[in-house]
């Protein structure tokens, strides 16, 4: 991703699809570049262009992709790492696509909805944040300086994030056609951490906060949900509060599309979704017990979220009943951080009723 402009040709498109492959190769048994090179059967020049991004993955053939993935996990690539090199292809794409936008060519961030993984991958590349599902990976002893993430140069942050702001503006003029565009970009919008993106980003989240203010499900759920998400980014609580209030709390409509959404954030739901509707009307066969471990695990990563994710917890096991006893280890650790977190101050009402309620299911039912 070396270009900022035209003038000084197309960025890199694999950089952090690249960076993924050097990782799943330092976890296996060669190690090395040249020892993988030769056991993939291609020169070493061809697999360094991979993982470098000069030679995109993107642009392997299918077949051949799906070969190189299967060789790795016969060497004991770690497969949590291989299930990362969907995602940060798409991660690539819709930073290349922001950076250089090509005519008559529909965004990524307007065909499909982005996973957790993906946006897990983009901020990777815009501020360093290693993903949590690459947290475990131990550092690789290398000669030599070597880069730790598959950060993007501070010029090309800037042109991405300039045009990502463009691009969410054209998106809100563009009315209901531009609404998933416009609320996937505003929220990596909020990912530019810069006084003046920072000030641009409040202006244009608080502009949306009508949607906040309305009662269960609506349209423009989706919008409201994400546009509160942005602006506990950015510091501010109350909206996300108001939204839980307003927007979620009593519907069950806005309850089960919640629970949809988290399902597919948390991997749930797997089948890559085009548009915000199967909140609303998706399927209805994805696994809670999956989704009360990621709901459990984000109540531990993310602390400036624990009121969605309290009130996430309390609604999925109002839902399922059964689920305490379906993972009782995972039970009894939940059990024990709620306790802990009922004995510190600064919880609202809501979440304090909530994570009591919480609390007393998952003692109850503990095995």
């Amino acid at each position: 991703m070396a270009a900022t402009g035209g003038a000084r040709g197309r960025a890199t498109t694999g950089t952090i699809a690249g960076f993924v492959l050097r990782v799943a190769r330092e976890s296996t048994v060669l190690r090395t570049q040249a020892g993988m090179a030769e056991a993939m059967g291609v020169d070493l020049t061809t697999w360094q262009g991979w993982e470098t991004g000069r030679r995109p993955l993107a642009n392997v053939k299918a077949g051949a992709l799906l070969g190189i993935r299967r060789r790795l996990l016969a060497l004991g690539a770690d497969p949590h790492v291989l299930h990362l090199l969907d995602p940060a292809m798409d991660a690539d794409r819709v930073i290349t696509a922001t950076i250089h936008p090509e005519v008559n060519v529909r965004h990524p961030l307007a065909c499909w909805v982005h996973t957790r993984d993906t946006a897990h991958m983009i901020a990777w590349a815009l501020n360093g944040t290693v993903p949590p599902a690459l947290a475990h990976r131990a550092v690789t002893e290398r000669r030599g300086p070597v880069t730790k993430a598959p950060l993007m140069p501070a010029p090309d942050r800037s042109v991405f994030f300039a045009r990502l702001r463009e691009t969410a503006e054209s998106a809100l003029r563009a009315g209901d056609d531009g609404l998933l565009l416009h609320r996937q970009t505003l929220y990596l919008c909020s990912y530019d951490r810069t006084p003046e993106a920072t000030s641009w980003a409040v202006h244009a989240l608080h502009s949306r906060r009508d949607l906040i203010s309305a009662r269960g499900w609506t349209p423009h759920w989706a919008t409201a949900r994400s546009t509160a998400a942005a602006l506990v980014r950015l510091g501010d609580q109350q909206p996300l509060l108001d939204f839980i209030e307003r927007g979620l709390a009593g519907d069950d409509y806005a309850e089960s599309a919640n629970l949809n959404y988290w399902a597919y954030w948390l991997g749930s739901i797997q089948e890559p979704q085009p548009d915000d509707s199967f909140m609303r009307h998706g399927p209805t066969d994805w696994d809670p017990v999956r989704l009360l471990r990621g709901l459990a695990a984000g109540l531990h990563q993310a602390p400036a979220y624990m009121d969605l994710y309290v009130h996430s917890l309390w609604a999925l096991l109002n839902a399922n009943p059964w689920l305490p006893l379906a993972d009782a280890v995972l039970t009894g650790r939940l059990a024990a951080h709620t306790a802990r977190l009922l004995d510190h101050g600064g919880i609202s009402p809501r979440a304090r009723r909530e994570l009591s309620a919480v609390h007393y299911v998952l003692r109850k039912n503990r095995t």
